[in-house]
């Protein structure tokens, strides 16, 4: 089956799809926009097959852009609504992208650096739904969907490129359609619920709620940005949303930045953590915020469609600090350097097989076969197995410090600084030192109005932490660099500490044997 067919088959008529900018869209008026694109894009004569890019807010036009191109057998090439012109024009010319379907700001920032052999399909002003009483039924699309073998590709996902230059994994028809049906497997999803989304479409989190809410029939509130928290707790009363979905920053600002914690929330009731490991201490506090909420953390990839594993909410609290098991129909292993799994407490590599798994990088068949050997996912995640199959990760291989005889990981120091509550989010990470080879630094964002000092975080991770673990360096910053889909970037947080340590190093040549504040934003060496 086609798997825009595939979205839609279950979808209620009559009910909402989107809410968007004071504006609902039922699926009915989904569909006759995903009719109105696909007759423009057929105008452009691709055969199926072709890369086409999107790039637009989440809204209407995007969604309908996405099923419209799905349901030609197109490729879908999704683009972060803010990347720069430059760098729009390199994915597309990179992956071949052969047509754009774009938002009206989209397009004005584009047509300067676009070659004029790619056509824009740009969203127009006067909308994409007609008059309710004009809207035209299903079977007035103009074509029927294109034969896909299951197999062949749909989409070019540009990884988050948190660690490392992004790249495109391929993912067919089946990787998606595998995945929907497994994360609804254990997701109770209804038309009933309405899921606040701020995760882009173009993040493979953010594109699995579309997925799972799509097939179930469900409704999405489209919230564009989560900067402003208090904005995303105001929506979730006003919109009355069953359903919410973060990544590790989302929740720290959500937890103590806003009323969160102290708003009643009566219909919230699933609330879904990926993206990065969330501090014990935060889940600790968001259990609390909502108690009438199940929380469900998720660990997945890029290359994996979106989800791998999940931890039942019964488990939070039997379990911290766990990613759960593989999800129906995911094989999740924890393996040794030699491809033995391993035992209880011992640290390994996750390896991951199931239909979702990618088929691998586009165009690059020696990443493929050093990422996805014989099928399988090697996630660059380390982590260890309980007694009964649980898996806990430990770090991603390349954020580990080396410092001394001593590898640490990141996430432990970061989850020691969290669990200081005027802490929003922490990033450790190691840089160069002649002694140690790395040094510890930690680089950390206060909640707002907070009197937290470099010395008060010091003392709290002396007290948690084992003496070659306590961060040597600890730098206050308004926020950290976060990638489009609100993920921390640790190469550009290592960059930033470089860069304010060779500020501080001249500021200390230039005022010899001054003292530093301990309040400042470069922060202190600790002896």
């Amino acid at each position: 089956m086609n798997t825009a067919d595939f979205l839609l088959e279950l979808a209620p008529e009559d009910s909402i799809a989107l809410a968007e900018a004071g504006r609902e869209y039922t699926f009915e008026e989904l569909r006759a926009s995903v009719s109105v694109l696909t007759g423009r894009l057929s105008m452009l004569g691709l055969p199926p097959g072709t890369p086409v890019g999107i790039m637009a807010p989440n809204g209407l036009f995007w969604v309908s852009a996405y099923l419209a191109a799905l349901r030609m057998g197109l490729v879908v090439v999704p683009l972060a609504a803010t990347l720069p012109a430059d760098e729009v024009v390199a994915r597309v010319r990179w992956v071949g992208a052969d047509a754009l379907l774009v938002g009206r700001a989209q397009a004005d920032a584009l047509r300067p650096s676009l070659p004029r052999s790619i056509p824009l399909v740009v969203e127009r002003t006067e909308g994409l739904v007609p008059q309710q009483r004009s809207v035209p039924s299903v079977s007035s699309v103009p074509s029927e969907a294109v034969e896909v073998d299951l197999d062949e590709d749909a989409l070019y996902m540009f990884t988050s490129g948190t660690t490392g230059d992004p790249r495109a994994v391929r993912l067919t028809h089946r990787n998606i359609q595998a995945n929907t049906t497994s994360i609804l497997g254990f997701l109770d999803i209804t038309p009933d619920d309405r899921m606040l989304v701020v995760l882009p479409f173009t993040y493979v989190f953010g594109l699995s709620l579309l997925h799972t809410h799509l097939r179930a029939g469900a409704a999405m509130v489209i919230q564009q940005t989560a900067v402003f928290p208090q904005a995303v707790v105001d929506r979730m009363v006003s919109a009355r949303c069953t359903g919410f979905a973060g990544v590790p920053s989302t929740f720290g600002m959500l937890l103590r930045n806003s009323t969160f914690g102290t708003t009643a929330l009566p219909a919230l009731r699933t609330v879904q953590q990926a993206g990065g490991r969330l501090a014990p201490a935060l889940v600790e506090q968001l259990v609390r915020a909502q108690p009438q909420a199940k929380v469900f953390v998720m660990y997945g990839a890029t290359e994996a469609t979106a989800r791998l594993s999940y931890l039942p909410p019964g488990e939070l609290t039997r379990r911290p600090g766990s990613i759960g098991r593989g999800i129906p129909g995911v094989d999740l292993r924890v393996l040794d350097s030699v491809g033995v799994p391993v035992g209880p407490g011992e640290i390994g590599e996750i390896w991951a097989s199931g239909a979702n798994i990618s088929p691998g990088y586009l165009d690059d068949p020696e990443a493929t076969a050093r990422k996805m050997p014989g099928g399988m996912l090697r996630t660059g995640d380390l982590a260890k197995v309980d007694e009964d199959g649980y898996i806990y990760v430990v770090d991603r291989v390349e954020d580990f410090i080396k410092s001394r005889e001593h590898r640490i990981a990141s996430q432990d120091v970061e989850s020691a600084a969290l669990a200081l509550p005027d802490v929003v989010a922490a990033a450790a990470v190691g840089l160069p030192d002649d002694t140690a080879g790395e040094r510890v630094e930690l680089v950390v964002v206060r909640r707002r109005g907070s009197g937290l000092l470099v010395a008060d975080v010091i003392a709290h991770c002396r007290e948690q932490l084992s003496k070659h673990m306590v961060p040597e360096v600890v730098r206050m910053v308004d926020a950290l660099p976060l990638n489009a889909s609100g993920k921390v970037v640790k190469r550009e947080v290592r960059a930033m500490c470089m860069r304010l340590a060779e500020g501080l190093s001249e500021a200390a040549e230039r005022i010899a044997g001054a003292d530093v504040d301990d309040d400042s934003v470069g922060g202190v060496k600790v002896s």
